[in-house]
């Protein structure tokens, strides 16, 4: 019990900075630094990042770019302003000095232009530095309500008359943001919002009445991006009820909010109601077209998601330091920690899924960065999906590590713990995205199918034997080549057999989705089970090729420890293919594998009792 004691006074000291863990943010004024200065080279199209002189920036793989060396922890000696994250936890409350620093850092601005102030950084940079801030789950959540969704409508559909008025403060931090669009009645359903707007009776504002709920920044904020009901009028004259969205200040009058709410985990974010009583909002104020709201939120919310990634990756780093330093120290049956299998088990989860998190953000960030690239809002759905429920079981182990001392308050994992669990609920609940991934995705394949139906019944014979002979060659073992192995194949060698699998998992996906689309048609989108399942695959094959891509190139352009990469590229997708494999497999008509009936029915007979039906073990019939 002393040693235990002894211990403890050792990590509360500083050790392993476990317990409190100050987060310097000089950190992220370097990080800052060192993203505007790579910005900026990018843009002058100097073919090395900042800070190297050896390497190339891209491989020719992806547009992946991994965080460089400069970004570190380090000291700056009458320099860094320390962030109490343990404080900041108890105290549900972000301390207005560290808030000034933050807005002196520029970190209210990063992705707003540079003529209106910002640093004007591209998706990739803002990835960048989300590591560094994600390092405290309260102060990333207070930046990310703020430009992520606070301001992006204004970003992306706002006029140049708005833009010029409202984010030079915005982006200075003098105002914040918040993004308004839950209410008590409208959850995950955001279309049934009942928050209205009427025109008044001269046509030149909109009076707005209605509650909001669960918003962040809510009570710090001065600009709201606010969505409500409007009435508008179409082309055939009818008159119909449609979301708008708008920008309302605070100093409009009628703006009030609730204090605080007392939550789980983000603590130190501001979370409370916001209401609007007789709101007058200039006709101005609308962003995009009057009733065009619905659309302008589903771009905010799809546009901000893929930062979860690189945020819940920067986060698993810090954690997998912190719990290496404890592992390599405790001893326990006169071996340390480190030494044990089911141990090293757990840091090798760990590192994977942190890289396959950085990966796949990464990749995305890079893509939606690219001039003329389509729409990525799938792809961000994925990443917050996988990130999400990555951090939460990653948090989760390395407590488990600590044991007993992981439990205790006098160390961050139960903070992590707490914080981590929201992810994977805002942002969109990962059972929403999960259908909107599959639906999606179902939808381009069911095109491609119609088509194919309407050849067949035209009389295209050509057609009609091609399938005949696919199916055949699938009954026989079909050996599957997309070209990313060989000769002329994109991914490195050594990755030869994760290659193999992911081309597997491609093909086989891509017959199983037509069977589906065949067998259920439009009813396809009441079948969330199947939909589950075709979302994981998804998620999982975007994941195999985000970590080929990444790996290969890191071996091509000699970055250190890319045998460390080939090793964590190659044990997930081999993970990922045995649960693609058992997914197809449920998914094929009859499977014995599928027991969705059966699990209906268990849910059914609970729900319609409400309660847990089965009978004491311990009762008796006689």
């Amino acid at each position: 019990m002393e040693k235990l004691r002894e211990r403890k006074k050792s990590w509360a000291a500083g050790r392993g900075h476990v317990r409190n863990e100050p987060v310097a943010l000089a950190i992220a004024s370097s990080a800052r630094d060192e993203a505007v200065a790579a910005e900026r080279h990018e843009r002058a199209g100097c073919p090395f990042p900042c800070g190297s002189r050896r390497s190339p920036r891209r491989g020719p793989a992806a547009p992946y770019r991994p965080p460089s060396a400069c970004i570190r922890q380090r000291a700056f000696p009458g320099h860094a302003a320390k962030v109490d994250s343990k404080k900041i936890d108890q105290d549900a409350k972000i301390p207005q000095e560290t808030l000034n620093e933050l807005k002196n850092l520029g970190l209210f601005g990063m992705q707003i232009p540079e003529e209106y102030g910002g640093l004007g950084l591209s998706n990739t940079m803002y990835a960048r530095l989300g590591e560094i801030t994600s390092q405290d789950g309260a102060i990333a959540v207070t930046l990310a309500a703020h430009q992520a969704i606070g301001l992006k409508g204004i970003l992306i559909a706002g006029t140049e008359e708005q833009k010029k008025k409202y984010l030079p403060k915005l982006a200075s931090g003098e105002h914040i943001a918040a993004f308004c669009l839950t209410e008590p009645g409208s959850g995950s359903d955001a279309a049934s919002i009942q928050s209205r707007a009427t025109l008044s009776e001269d046509g030149k504002s909109f009076i707005l009445n209605g509650s909001k709920i669960w918003i962040s920044n809510g009570g710090i904020a001065d600009i709201f991006t606010v969505f409500a009901r409007t009435e508008i009028v179409d082309k055939d004259g009818a008159v119909k009820d449609k979301i708008t969205a708008f920008i309302v200040e605070r100093a409009f009058g009628g703006v009030t909010h609730g204090k605080p709410e007392d939550k789980l985990g983000i603590r130190g974010s501001n979370t409370c109601e916001v209401h609007f009583e007789n709101t007058k909002i200039p006709i101005e104020n609308v962003i995009g077209e009057v009733g065009g709201g619905f659309k302008v939120a589903m771009n905010i919310l799809n546009s901000g998601r893929f930062s979860m990634g690189s945020g819940a990756a920067g986060m698993l780093k810090k954690l997998i330091e912190m719990t290496a330093e404890y592992a390599c120290t405790r001893k326990q049956f006169n071996k340390k920690l480190s030494e044990f299998g089911l141990i090293q088990e757990k840091f090798a989860l760990m590192a994977r899924k942190a890289y396959v998190m950085e990966s796949m953000a990464y990749l995305t960030a890079g893509m939606m960065d690219r001039p003329g690239v389509p729409d990525c809002s799938v792809e961000a759905a994925i990443v917050k999906v996988f990130s999400s429920e990555g951090a939460w079981v990653c948090v989760s182990e390395a407590l488990q590590i600590l044991g007993g001392l992981g439990y205790m308050k006098d160390f961050p994992y139960e903070r992590y713990l707490r914080d981590s669990r929201i992810l994977l609920i805002f942002e969109g609940t990962n059972e929403v995205l999960r259908m909107y991934i599959a639906l999606t995705g179902m939808q381009y394949a069911g095109k491609i199918l119609t088509e194919k139906i309407k050849e067949i019944k035209k009389g295209n014979v050509g057609l009609a034997l091609n399938v005949f002979v696919n199916k055949f060659r699938d009954s026989m073992g079909r050996t599957v080549d997309l070209g990313l192995v060989g000769q002329d194949g994109v991914v490195h060698p050594s990755l030869e057999e994760s290659a193999k699998k992911l081309e597997q998992n491609i093909y086989y996906f891509g017959v199983a989705v037509e069977g589906l689309l065949r067998r259920f048609g439009k009813t396809i989108v009441d079948e969330q089970m199947v939909l589950k399942r075709i979302a994981d695959i998804l998620i999982n094959l975007y994941a195999m090729t985000a970590v080929l891509s990444r790996a290969s190139r890191s071996i091509s352009i000699g970055l250190r420890n890319h045998d460390h990469e080939v090793l964590l590229t190659n044990i997930f997708c081999t993970e990922a293919g045995f649960q693609n494999n058992y997914a197809l497999a449920e998914l094929e008509k009859n499977a014995p594998e599928n027991m969705d009936d059966s699990i209906k029915k268990v849910a059914k007979q609970v729900l319609e009792k409400r309660a847990y039906i089965c009978s004491h073990p311990l009762e008796r019939t006689f």
